[in-house]
């Protein structure tokens, strides 16, 4: 069975994608993956090559992802191209590592991690029984980011700006976890969903 996994940026998703892994869900990782397909001898990392040049390559053959980043940064048809070369593939790998845990593994419950689920329309795309979003409010999300990665408040507002609003990922979601107490009371939602769908007690 398949969910998928999103929310805002310091929402606390990983935290919820370990809680599930250590109670046995087989995780999905879209982030872990879009570094996978661009490492040196992947077809992809060819293509970037060859679309954006030998810069951004770096001497030990792996991807340059500042240069890269420097270069699709504010241009949109640079950007389109990056997203053209990886997006296929990622989405390929997502669907064949769901297929086989599916068949290797058929009841056990498959968590597809994607921090941009609704804003890339990757929740129409995969057969998912349900989207789980994990919340916390705004303000509480914007202190976190402040204090996890030592942002000024407005660098932390425009990284908050460029996602989804939180809010309306919430109004999207089969089943919202919130991540904005202990990490005891997260926990406990998530035993409840992962015993509700595995019918572990």
């Amino acid at each position: 069975m398949n969910v998928g996994l999103t929310g805002g940026i310091a929402c606390g998703k990983s935290t919820v994608s370990r809680m599930l892994e250590t109670r046995g869900a087989r995780i999905v990782d879209a982030d872990r993956i879009a570094r996978d397909v661009v490492q040196p001898g992947q077809p992809a990392l060819l293509d970037i090559r060859e679309t954006f040049g030998d810069d951004v390559i770096g001497a030990d053959g792996f991807l340059d992802r500042k240069r890269l980043g420097s270069i699709v940064f504010g241009d949109e048809t640079a950007r389109k191209k990056l997203e053209a070369i990886t997006h296929p593939r990622i989405r390929a790998e997502i669907a064949r590592r769901m297929e086989e845990w599916n068949a290797t593994e058929p009841g056990s419950l498959v968590v597809v991690d994607i921090p941009l689920l609704f804003e890339s329309k990757l929740d129409k795309l995969y057969a998912f029984e349900d989207i789980l979003v994990v919340y916390v409010p705004r303000a509480v999300q914007l202190a976190r980011l402040m204090a996890r990665d030592g942002l000024s408040r407005e660098d932390a507002e425009r990284r908050i700006d460029a996602q989804m609003p939180i809010e309306e990922k919430r109004k999207l979601a089969d089943v919202v976890i919130d991540n904005s107490g202990s990490p005891e009371e997260t926990e406990r939602q998530v035993e409840a969903y992962f015993s509700r769908k595995t019918g572990s007690a």
